[in-house]
């Protein structure tokens, strides 16, 4: 008996920052062209640190990509034989990316996410909580912190700014591990543990 495999899948790959998302981003989908396979990488209009027709991660590697300002527009840019999608700082886009990377995952799709699974205050950001929660592939990467050399999984913020977002790089944020991470703010007090 002869079973159809479908292709369609949906992968998140999530951490704080510093922690190499972009690059395996960048290498997934890389590895997607050489496979000859109809690629269309997105990225939020918002994040023009590096470049604004790619996607750049901090190591300089990158991948040409079509900057949007939401869901719809990647919606409407699709093109009908595209057979992978991958769209960085997904933390960054509105719900409607959700039931769209879905419909595309359940069509054959590839859909490869990336994304900052917690904001620098610690707690989950945006999206990314409903996309992990969705993905049949999930890959938490961890940077190196600052202060101790331990494994990071947190992105300190070194300015102060009055939002969620602020979009920055090493001039704004570091990354930290749990005990290394200071929260909101610097004087926010620790619960430590009795003993």
């Amino acid at each position: 008996m002869f079973i159809e495999q479908r292709r369609g899948s949906l992968e998140v790959i999530c951490g704080p920052m510093f922690s190499g998302k972009s690059e395996e981003l960048i290498r997934r989908a890389t590895r997607a062209l050489i496979a000859k396979q109809r690629v269309q990488a997105f990225k939020p209009a918002l994040d023009d640190r590096y470049e604004v027709a790619a996607i750049a991660s901090h190591s300089k590697a990158r991948l040409e990509a079509v900057a949007v300002q939401g869901s719809a527009d990647i919606r409407r840019l699709l093109a009908p034989d595209t057979e992978v999608v991958a769209v960085d700082e997904a933390q960054f886009l509105d719900e409607g990316l959700i039931p769209l990377v879905e419909a595309l995952a359940n069509q054959g799709v590839r859909v490869i996410l990336a994304g900052l699974d917690q904001d620098f205050a610690g707690r989950p950001f945006g999206i990314m909580p409903a996309l992990l929660a969705r993905a049949e592939f999930v890959q938490k990467l961890h940077a190196i912190c600052m202060v101790c050399g331990a494994a990071a999984s947190r992105s300190q913020r070194l300015v102060r700014s009055g939002g969620t977002v602020l979009v920055g790089a090493a001039e704004a944020y570091e990354a930290r591990c749990r005990h290394c991470h200071a929260g909101p703010s610097e004087d926010a007090p620790r619960m430590v543990p009795e003993g």
